[in-house]
C-alpha cells in the first residue's frame, strides 16, 4: 500500500500526531487537533517547516501574526521562523508538517 497517511482521531482538548515519512533528509509528520487542542509554539534553526491543511481550520501562528487556515491550505515556516497552530472550531483539524532538511 503506498498510501502513508493513517490519522488517530484525538478528543476535544487533545493533539494526535505521528510519523508519516522519515527519511535522511525529509520528516512529514501529521498533527490532528481536537476542539481546543494545539500545537505549542516553536521553531526549527536548520529546517524550513511546511503545514499543509488537509481537514478543517487552524489558526496558524507564525511570529506576531496569526491566520485562519482552512483545508485545502499550505503555509511556508522559514527557518528559524516560530510557529505553530490551534484549533479553535469545533471539528477535529488534520495537517501534516514537513521538516527539510532533517535536523541534525
Amino acid at each position: 500500500m503506498l498510501d502513508r497517511f493513517d490519522v488517530e482521531e484525538p478528543a476535544e482538548g487533545e493533539r494526535t500526531s505521528g510519523e508519516l515519512v522519515v527519511t535522511d533528509d525529509v520528516l512529514v509528520k501529521y498533527f490532528a487537533l481536537g476542539p481546543g487542542a494545539e500545537l505549542p509554539t516553536h521553531e526549527h534553526d536548520d529546517a524550513t517547516n511546511v503545514f499543509h491543511v488537509l481537514r478543517g481550520e487552524v489558526v496558524v501562528v507564525q511570529g506576531d501574526t496569526e491566520e485562519t487556515v482552512e483545508a485545502p491550505g499550505v503555509v511556508l515556516h522559514e527557518r528559524g521562523e516560530p510557529h505553530g497552530a490551534r484549533n479553535e472550531s469545533d471539528d477535529v483539524a488534520v495537517f501534516t508538517a514537513s521538516l527539510c532538511p532533517l535536523p541534525n
